[in-house]
């Protein structure tokens, strides 16, 4: 067996499935395998149709036909997943299969979806945000994978692979684009075999620069600046070798860096503070959202709320920047100890940085920003694998080691900005009847102004990931085999919050005139809390009053679990039928974040388990013209990881039970030559059952009981074509299409607001614009093509209709009553593409 050399032929079979391959079996013998894809989502590299896995692969091709640049746009070719993003590239990023992620803005979370390129882990899904270029396929492997793939899988893995060297051949390609938004797309690959047979050099690069489709204005109603635009590049290079005696592998570095601007959150409700006209009477004027053009100022008023989307103006001190630098160096050697014993290893090395600046408060009023938020991750890794067949080719087996090492740093400046005061003094008008000014906190404080407020966070955190791992395939008899894989992981994780600077004189001041009486007794709880905004108060204050301050600490996670799957797959002579049951896992943690001591409460949060049952069945009929698969899967997950942005603190929590359940539809027809026809169809029940969390649990674990999971919708239909017609005996003609329809989904973590006692929950009124509406989006692209390869122009539309979705809802920080979202689907996008290869 020769793993790697199986590597290359996957790369060779593993075109879009709308688009034929041929692939170059290892005795050199050519076969034409225009209906199969390779893949290695069981570290084996195998025929997708064979293994008792729900994959999704897509290769190449039709990666380029429906407009896929990277991660987030995989949503368009793979139904089960899904991408939200807000706020920051380090921490913002959530990925989804079948409905379960890990819904976080922090950065001590990890993913539920475990990414992968070139077989190397990715600890943060931010930190695989770059380009797909030169990629040969990418695999969405739903269900938890704990067994086979590093870490952190309990929802599904998403596997990257990128074109390997050719040894043998000279070529390369290069692609150039133009769009609206002054869309400008530049890539390029070339192979050189330094060594013939024995080591090729491959360089890769991508260059992607687009205008804002948010603009923003100030708060005076100006426009300044534009926001969610592009702006990034990638540079990568590889060595391929093997040599005489079956050592064959490759070493990878890459490089990349983006200033893109993320994310601009659009106002879709505006504060009963401000709505009330409180605004003026502090002297704040029409500053904060009023400058606006729509924003509703109902919680029942949809329609402005959808027009507030569609006008995709937001109003802001300033857009939000970043400078992100992402790095590093992985290698991969095969060596064959036998004719059927194969050792494997890939290890890797990895730095992330990424400085980023925003207006937190999503608002043209001067109210909390992050000066800066510089963020540092730098993660090594090593997988070895041993693995062959025996019992004259009965048992494929593998055994395995895995170890991770990651630092993590996160260093935060904060400021409250001129207006926090004043804002305080509108919100506390009504209770105090203005008798102490347009600025409450300075005049109870003894004359100190909030705006002088600068405070340094810093986080850090250093974790330890150990696991070995066995993965073996039994062939009971010609037709059916069982399957057994184990893991055994250990964690380690220690972490830490420190502050090493702080202006905050009103905190300080408030919180002792509070103890000595100096506040009113009524006063004492609002003024405190906005006074001492927790994520810019002094930590460690003196609790001589109940304070819901942070706290310093310095602490340890620790767990260890043991995954196991077991399958059955039954091949009949045009189908394979399987069943399958999986343990999953994914590792607890440490919650980052200023406010996760508050209160000394405990910043831990527990590891998540899932219990996942699924059948199968796949099969190519009518001669491989058409393909068909089908996947029914239940997922009980257990004490299932929650961060939630309550408009002053970030809170994690477990909790006890989740649930998804559902069922996947692939399909892809040939009805004549040149026309393919994929349809794929994921419906989806991903919730938290009635009965969640006990009535011990805490009221805003208990308070989503009864609701959908975030970003889940129901139904996810894809329906796209792709038609060759010959002009001449060179020159095709090429058309393809595809119509995606997305149903009805919450965008909010709480879908009520929580009660303040247990007999009020269900009885709270649903959070303002937490569903967002059902669409359908389509795209287009159309050209002209050499028909053996060489040079293509084509013209393209994604998101024809201009369909404009939200992806995440929230409470916009201290603007109570106010909900902002983060648009999660791109505007139409139209422009040309010339494509060339030699």
């Amino acid at each position: 067996m020769k793993f790697a050399r199986k590597l290359v032929i996957a790369g060779l079979c593993s075109t879009a499935m709308t688009m034929p391959a041929t692939a170059q079996e290892q005795d050199g013998a050519e076969t034409d395998d225009g209906n199969i894809i390779i893949v290695t989502a069981t570290r084996r590299a195998q025929d997708v149709q064979d293994i008792p896995i729900a994959v999704t692969a897509v290769g190449s091709a039709q990666l380029d036909a429906q407009g896929v640049v990277d991660v987030t746009d995989l949503g368009s070719v793979a139904p089960s997943f899904n991408v939200s993003q807000a706020q920051a590239a380090s921490n913002g990023v959530v990925l989804r299969i079948r409905g379960v992620g890990t819904t976080s803005n922090n950065i001590g979370f990890e993913s539920a979806v475990g990414v992968f390129i070139d077989g190397a882990y990715q600890s943060r899904p931010g930190v695989a945000l770059s380009e797909f270029v030169d990629v040969e396929r990418v695999e969405v492997l739903r269900g938890p994978q704990g067994t086979l793939f590093g870490r952190n899988t309990s929802a599904g893995a998403l596997n990257v692979i990128n074109r390997r060297p050719d040894l043998d051949e000279f070529g390369g390609f290069a692609n150039a684009g133009y769009g609206n938004f002054d869309q400008f797309n530049l890539q390029g690959a070339i192979n050189v075999p330094l060594v013939q047979d024995s080591l090729a050099l491959r360089l890769t690069g991508a260059y992607r620069k687009r205008d804002g489709f948010i603009t923003v204005l100030d708060g005076n109603g100006a426009e300044i600046d534009e926001t969610n635009d592009v702006d990034r590049y990638l540079v990568r290079g590889q060595l391929g070798f093997a040599t005489d005696g079956g050592i064959e592998g490759r070493l990878i570095a890459d490089y990349s860096k983006d200033t893109s601007s993320c994310c601009g959150a659009v106002e879709l409700l505006r504060s009963p503070i401000e709505s009330a006209g409180l605004f003026n009477l502090v002297g704040l004027g029409p500053r904060g959202g009023m400058s606006s053009p729509v924003v509703a100022n109902n919680p029942s008023d949809q329609s402005t709320a959808q027009q507030a989307l569609d006008n995709r103006i937001v109003t802001l001190n300033r857009a939000p920047t970043a400078d992100v630098e992402n790095w590093g160096i992985t290698g991969e050697i095969e060596v064959p100890i036998s004719d059927n014993v194969d050792l494997i290893y890939i290890g890797s090395y990895r730095e992330y940085e990424a400085n980023e600046s925003f207006d937190s408060d999503f608002s043209g009023l001067d109210v909390f920003e992050v000066v800066n938020n510089t963020t540092t991750i730098d993660t090594m890794t090593h997988e070895l694998r041993l693995q062959g067949d025996a019992l004259g080719g009965r048992l494929d087996w593998l055994i395995g080691a895995f170890y991770s090492d990651e630092d993590i740093l996160s260093s935060p400046v904060l400021a409250l900005g001129q207006d926090y005061g004043e804002l305080v003094g509108a919100t506390l008008f009504g209770p105090t009847g203005g008798m102490f000014g347009a600025n409450p906190l300075t005049v109870l404080s003894g004359g100190f102004d909030p705006s002088t407020t600068i405070t340094n966070n810093l986080f850090g955190q250093s974790s330890e990931s150990f696991s070995v791992f066995t993965h073996n395939v039994f062939a009971v008899t010609d037709r059916l085999d069982l399957t057994l894989g184990l893991r055994y992981s250990d964690e380690t994780k220690d972490g830490f919050f420190a502050q090493p600077s702080n202006t905050n004189p009103v905190c300080s001041s408030l919180a002792a005139r509070a103890a000595a009486g100096a506040i009113p007794p009524a006063l004492v709880g609002p003024v405190i809390g906005l006074g001492c905004f927790p994520l810019t108060a002094p930590a460690d204050l003196p609790q001589s009053v109940a304070l819901p301050l942070p706290q310093t600490f310095n602490t340890a996670f620790k767990d260890d679990e043991l995954i196991y799957t077991a399958k059955l797959g039954y091949e009949f002579d045009n189908v394979n039928l399987y069943a399958s049951y999986t343990h999953g896992y994914k590792s607890g943690g440490i919650n980052l974040d200023a406010t996760a001591g508050v209160n000394a409460s405990n910043p831990t949060f527990a590891s998540e388990e899932v219990d996942a049952y699924e059948i199968g069945l796949k099969g190519r009929f009518l001669n491989g013209d058409i393909t068909a698969n089908l996947a029914v899967f239940h997922q009980d997950f257990s004490d299932f990881q929650v961060l939630e942005f309550t408009g002053t603190q970030f809170q994690s929590f477990n909790v006890p039970k989740v649930k998804s359940t559902g069922i996947e539809l692939e399909a892809v027809l040939r009805p004549t030559d040149g026309l393919t026809i994929n349809t794929s169809l994921a419906y989806t029940d991903a919730r938290y059952p009635n009965d969640c969390a006990p009535d011990t649990a805490a009221l805003s674990i208990r308070n989503l009981c009864g609701f959908s999971l975030t970003n889940a919708p129901d139904i996810v239909a894809i329906v796209g074509a792709n038609y060759d017609i010959p002009l001449t005996g060179s020159v095709d003609l090429f058309l393809n299409g595809q119509i995606r329809t997305v149903s009805d989904s919450r965008t909010s973590t709480q879908g009520r607001t929580v009660p303040t006692t247990a007999a009020a929950l269900g009885t709270t009124s649903l959070l303002p614009f937490d569903v967002q509406d059902g669409y359908t989006t389509i795209n287009l692209r159309v050209g002209i093509k050499q028909a053996e390869g060489g040079w293509a122009i084509e013209a393209w539309a994604t998101n024809l209709t201009n369909e404009i979705a939200r992806g995440v809802t929230f409470n916009t920080a201290l603007r109570s009553g106010s909900r902002s979202a983060f648009i999660s689907q791109e505007p139409r996008m139209y422009g040309v593409t010339l494509r060339g290869e030699f």
